[in-house]
């Protein structure tokens, strides 16, 4: 009589399963605190208590501290908004732009390095992935330099904050592997029915490779909403900075002492990137875990 033994990858699941869920406990708790830090009030902060509300507590969800910490950041000089909304149109804005042009760059680029051949193409495309390997701050300083008024006098505008990054060799090298495994036989199905490159792209190919599209554009989207020093490098007047750079500015100042106040600006801060993911998870997955290497 044979018998089928439990193979060692199924008795490794329920520990597998163990660490992924302790994990992914240890990732949310920083998150969950900051969140009950911002609905709790000044004293429950400072005593520390985990739980103040009830059933345990006496005190209610201060919802009122989004508002007092939009109010004490302040306003924004030439349009008398809350400078907390002025910077986050900013941010809107630039990422919006960012994410954009990296998506239509990155699209193009790698179908160009997927699909089309041309002289130097082999060599053209190491030197996009040679730039993957130099860190961001060695480049940091000399882009920052090129704002200032002897060279492009972009310093404090939004062109400063948005065209150094229009193009990514990440969302190259991620759309173009995604490109390779499209089978050949659909450009010459397109072309027997008189497709070019630009109906071919964009009617199958870009349909194809949403989930790497996705992904590059989400990627982007949280390194731009995110992104701290170049925006301190390039802009002076808190009118032009981002949310993230605003966020520091208050916390420099009397938010660092409300650690309440400055929580709920954490969570106004972080809450667009957790909505964008939930609404994208599925081809955020889709994209890392089908973007093969071939080629």
């Amino acid at each position: 009589m044979i018998t089928n033994k439990p193979s060692s990858v199924n008795r490794a699941n329920p520990i597998i399963y163990v660490i992924l869920i302790v994990a992914a406990v240890a990732a949310l708790i920083p998150f969950i605190w900051m969140v009950m830090t911002a609905l709790k009030n000044y004293g429950d902060t400072l005593s520390l208590t985990i739980w103040p509300w009830p059933p345990f507590g006496k005190s209610q969800p201060q919802f009122n501290n989004f508002a007092d910490a939009i109010r004490q950041i302040g306003e924004d000089r030439a349009t008398g908004l809350p400078l907390f909304v002025r910077q986050f149109l900013n941010t809107s804005l630039v990422t919006a732009i960012i994410v954009t042009g990296v998506t239509i760059t990155s699209v193009m680029a790698a179908y160009a390095f997927a699909n089309l051949e041309f002289p130097g193409k082999k060599v053209l495309f190491m030197v996009v992935l040679l730039t993957l390997m130099f860190p961001e701050d060695l480049t940091l300083i000399p882009r920052a330099v090129m704002m200032f008024k002897n060279y492009l006098d972009w310093y404090d505008s939004y062109l400063a904050l948005t065209v150094p990054f229009m193009a990514s060799a990440f969302g190259i090298f991620l759309v173009r592997q995604f490109m390779m495994q499209i089978p050949v036989d659909l450009f010459d199905a397109a072309r027997i029915d008189g497709a070019g490159h630009l109906r071919y792209l964009s009617q199958i190919v870009i349909p194809l490779a949403r989930p790497a599209i996705v992904t590059v554009a989400l990627f982007h989207f949280i390194w731009t909403w995110n992104e701290f020093k170049w925006t301190q490098l390039v802009t002076k007047d808190t009118n032009m900075r981002t949310v993230s750079v605003g966020m520091q500015d208050f916390l420099q100042g009397d938010g660092g002492t409300n650690t309440h106040l400055a929580m709920a600006v954490a969570v106004m801060v972080v809450l667009p990137i957790i909505l964008l993911y939930l609404f994208t998870q599925k081809y955020f997955t889709e994209g890392i875990t089908t973007t093969g290497l071939k080629g």
